[in-house]
């Protein structure tokens, strides 16, 4: 009989080209269809909630797959982490209803986005902070922040060439963030995250985004201009793509929620 199981997954992206299964280069699907085919003795395929690119890291990834197996859900995630790398953890496995959908089931992400704009960045974060040197003022950006929040088409915040403008179908570049907000981390000097909520998010959407804010957070970039780049529905209007190794994929919202949660950095 067919189970379908669902995956509670941490990883550090920084060893892998993203999440998707590539015919080249280490993945992240990659590595747990490996596990999983081997744990369950038959070929499994992972579905994932989304996909990261190259160098992103994630703390509350879910992902699903359907098995034959007999094993015991309580002792998947012992058993897949012994099979893993110790930079993709399972955080939680659970029994899931047939028809659940990783993807498709989900309601909303929250991204974060950490960087440090000291002068001289500590070694130690420098894998997982980008650094972006400068003076930071965020309330600069509390303004550009409140523009962002709402139902926008964000084609101005989307990597050029990752979608075919031209399609009638779907919701094109229309999506909805329910929160926008840029705090400091907690004993870090100079040391910020920014996290954004929405419905979905573009390619490179979130690293573009933050790009722009820390460019108007520093005063280089108008901060009133925020209003006229989302109009303008152009690319070449915002700021720099930030570095992917500073993003990480925070939550994923279902309404049935794991009821272990994930952990925070």
């Amino acid at each position: 009989m067919s189970r379908c199981l669902r995956l509670l997954i941490a990883f550090d992206g920084g060893g892998y080209q993203g999440w998707q299964r590539q015919a080249h280069g280490p993945t992240v699907q990659g590595e747990l269809e490996r596990a999983l085919t081997t744990l369950c003795a038959h070929p499994v395929t992972v579905h994932g909630a989304g996909r990261t690119d190259a160098g992103v890291h994630a703390l509350g990834m879910v992902a699903h797959f359907h098995t034959v197996t007999t094993i015991p859900v309580a002792a998947f995630s012992k058993a897949l982490n012994g099979l893993l790398p110790t930079d993709i953890r399972i955080l939680a496995a659970v029994e899931a209803e047939v028809g659940f959908h990783s993807r498709f089931d989900a309601w909303g992400k929250t991204y974060r986005y950490d960087f440090c704009t000291a002068a001289i960045q500590l070694p130690s974060t420098r894998l997982y902070t980008a650094h972006r040197p400068g003076p930071f003022d965020p309330e600069r950006i509390r303004e550009p922040l409140a523009v962002l929040v709402g139902t926008h088409d964000f084609s101005s915040f989307e990597r050029t060439g990752s979608r075919d403008r031209t399609a009638t179908h779907g919701r094109g570049a229309v999506r909805t963030l329910f929160r926008a907000d840029c705090a400091p981390q907690p004993g870090r000097a100079d040391c910020w995250s920014l996290r954004l909520t929405g419905d979905g998010f573009l390619r490179q959407m979130v690293r573009i985004i933050s790009g722009t804010l820390i460019e108007m957070g520093q005063g280089k970039r108008p901060a009133a201009d925020m209003a006229a780049i989302l109009a303008a529905r152009d690319r070449a209007r915002a700021g720099p793509t930030a570095p992917a190794c500073g993003l990480f994929l925070e939550t994923i919202y279902y309404h049935d929620p794991f009821t272990t949660p994930s952990p925070t950095l």
